[in-house]
């Protein structure tokens, strides 16, 4: 079986390509060109009419999925990994996932494109300062989280989508919008965070991941921007 993700470099879709080079699923990329708007285009539409990225074809899906942490969620299901093994952590697993994708993320889309939200340089300004504060606290509360557990990785021993999908918005914490982004100081104050994300920058398919849509090292301290995003 080989799934289908439609992508746009730097996009919440490299969540889901880092787990599938984890998994080492069979997959093929397909670029939605977000510059020429090819994702608001009729084609894509059928695939995801809110017109956005993530989305992955499953061909044993009767309709393809979107959605960052239905996507990951779904793949860590199938496939049996990036999850807590056992019943008993399903709950705590499923409760950081949808705090990444409700709380975290959430935040950052709302910060990275303020100018929806708001209206006129001082509402936008006011507005972001606010999201700054709360994607800090919201950082926090997972630092708070590694150290109650001692990690290494946020749900304990064991590797999961929560842990690329956390590296991904560090990652965009320091980059985006740019000209206002929090900076890679927010995170090497985060001691514990910090080295999660020096743990994720090691393994080889996180690396395929982002190598796959132009982007090179480091990826989540102090990183760069892929020769093409549109944020």
């Amino acid at each position: 079986m080989t799934y289908t993700l439609f992508y746009s470099p730097d996009s919440a879709n490299v969540v889901v390509r880092m787990a599938l080079e984890e998994i080492g699923a069979s997959y093929e990329a397909l670029e939605v060109d977000r510059r020429q708007q090819a994702q608001s285009s009729p084609a894509f539409l059928k695939f995801n009419p809110q017109g956005l990225l993530p989305v992955l074809v499953d061909p044993a899906q009767d309709e393809p999925l979107f959605e960052t942490a239905a996507i990951v969620l779904h793949l860590a299901d199938q496939h049996g990994v990036l999850k807590p093994l056992g019943a008993a952590a399903r709950g705590r697993f499923l409760k950081w996932l949808f705090y990444l994708s409700n709380t975290l993320h959430a935040d950052l889309r709302m910060l990275f494109y303020t100018e929806r939200y708001a209206s006129g340089p001082a509402a936008i300004a006011a507005l972001q300062t606010r999201l700054h504060a709360r994607v800090l606290g919201h950082l926090g509360l997972l630092e708070a989280e590694l150290a109650r557990h001692g990690g290494p990785w946020l749900l304990g021993d064991a590797l999961s989508v929560c842990d690329l999908y956390l590296g991904a918005c560090v990652r965009w914490s320091q980059l985006y919008p740019r000209g206002n982004a929090l900076g890679a100081q927010a995170v090497s104050a985060l001691p514990r965070v910090a080295g999660l994300m020096e743990r994720l920058e090691q393994r080889e398919a996180v690396r395929r991941a982002f190598a796959a849509e132009g982007i090179a090292p480091p990826l989540f301290l102090g990183p760069g921007y892929p020769a093409h995003a549109v944020v």
